[in-house]
């Protein structure tokens, strides 16, 4: 139990310093998100022929971005924490001018579905890969197969959704090149809107199985065929065990260990690989809404989409840290080795 309630504090104390540092860096930075902002309405105001009024200025930013520009920074971060914990209130977005958790509420469903279901298809098919290359070690199967997943495992994610893109979306027209779905059919449980988010899912879907794809497929390979060599399968074959319980319980097992907290970690890698994606095929999702928050230089959505990255990645850390020890019995989840 001590190693569950330690694993979980150090996760919530890693959020909140990631958070603390970066709201630190963003008021302390010259010429930060807020400088900019007042600089922005300031000119506004003179451009309109009205008087500047710096105290309103002030209020205004402060309902934008639910820290106000006067007070300290340590009562700033402190006011802030508690609106973004207590209300769930991340501020305004600037660029779109509703709050900033409606947009993450909005964009998260759709950015966890690609990114969730390209994570999984592309794990589940470098993982057989890998030990079907190790059981044909040194065939012309393996060779082929270690060649081009090299090949894959180096050519960057977004090329190979531009590639697909241009070839599967616009030169043969097989798969639509923007939106998340067709805006002709009505949103809801329906087949015509379900298929219609398939369809238009597919290419973003296939982007995220590139990424890493061949890379875990090697990995898995070199892990299976250093498990094969060991003793206690030699004991196991003696033993009269069938090749497949052998193969799943002993090969398998052991040499997909390394490769789980890779995969715990790669849902955030995944999910930071979507601002370029979800760009590509114009799909809103969080990366799209990140890339808009950049460009725009939108301090509160920034802040939230932040959040959000960091607990994820913390999370699956968390995850992975927390059932390693139900995948391998080995691993132990106290403080004291047992004997």
């Amino acid at each position: 139990m001590n190693y569950y309630v330690k694993r979980i504090g150090q996760s919530i104390i890693t959020l909140f310093a990631v958070v603390t540092i970066t709201f630190v860096l963003y008021r302390l930075m010259p010429g930060g998100p807020i400088d900019i902002m007042r600089n922005r309405m300031i000119q506004d105001a003179i451009q309109q022929g009205q008087s500047v009024d710096i105290a309103q200025i002030n209020r205004l930013i402060e309902l934008r971005t639910n820290v106000d520009p006067d007070q300290p920074i340590h009562v700033a971060y402190y006011e802030y924490m508690v609106n973004v914990i207590v209300y769930q209130d991340f501020g305004d977005s600037i660029w779109r001018n509703e709050p900033v958790f409606d947009i993450l509420f909005r964009a998260m469903p759709w950015s966890i579905f690609v990114s969730v279901y390209g994570l999984l298809i592309g794990f589940t098919a470098n993982i057989l890969l890998g030990a079907l290359m190790a059981y044909k070690e040194g065939s012309y199967f393996d060779n082929v197969s270690s060649i081009a997943a090299t090949f894959l495992n180096s050519v960057p994610y977004y090329v190979g959704a531009i590639l697909m893109l241009s070839f599967l979306g616009f030169q043969f027209g097989w798969f639509p090149t923007r939106g998340r779905f067709d805006p002709a059919t009505t949103p809801g449980f329906n087949l015509p809107f379900m298929l219609s988010v398939l369809h238009h899912s597919a290419l973003p879907i296939a982007s995220g199985i590139i990424v890493g794809f061949g890379g875990s497929a090697l990995a898995m390979r070199g892990n299976c065929i250093r498990v094969m060599g060991e003793n206690y399968l030699r004991v196991a074959r003696l033993r009269g065990l069938s090749d497949n319980r052998i193969a799943i319980r002993y090969v398998g097992r052991n040499a997909i260990l390394p490769l789980y907290t890779s995969f715990m970690i790669g849902i955030a890698a995944i999910f930071s690989s979507s601002i370029i994606m979800e760009q590509i095929y114009t799909y809103p999702g969080i990366g799209w809404y990140t890339f808009e928050a950049l460009s725009q230089r939108d301090y509160p959505l920034l802040m939230g989409l932040l959040i959000f990255f960091s607990t994820i990645t913390i999370v699956g850390v968390l995850i992975a840290d927390l059932t390693y020890g139900l995948i391998d019995p080995r691993a132990g989840t106290s403080d004291q080795e047992s004997y």
